[in-house]
């Protein structure tokens, strides 16, 4: 009966659900290639919603 040597695997990435290692650039990349990436008009706050939070901060004394 033979035996099995076993062989020393590398080490494998983990790997986010958009299939590539955790990095800021990676992610960017990916999005980008997928299409799924955020315009920059889509990235930010509208100033009608900064105007509403705005008038809901509390006023200082």
């Amino acid at each position: 009966m033979k035996r099995r040597i076993k062989k020393a695997r590398k080490h494998s990435r983990k790997k986010n659900r958009l299939g590539v290692k955790n990095s800021l650039v990676n992610n960017i990349n990916a999005r980008r290639k997928k299409g799924i990436s955020r315009s920059k008009r889509k990235s930010g706050i509208s100033k009608k919603s900064y105007a509403a939070m705005q008038a809901n901060w509390k006023k200082k004394k």
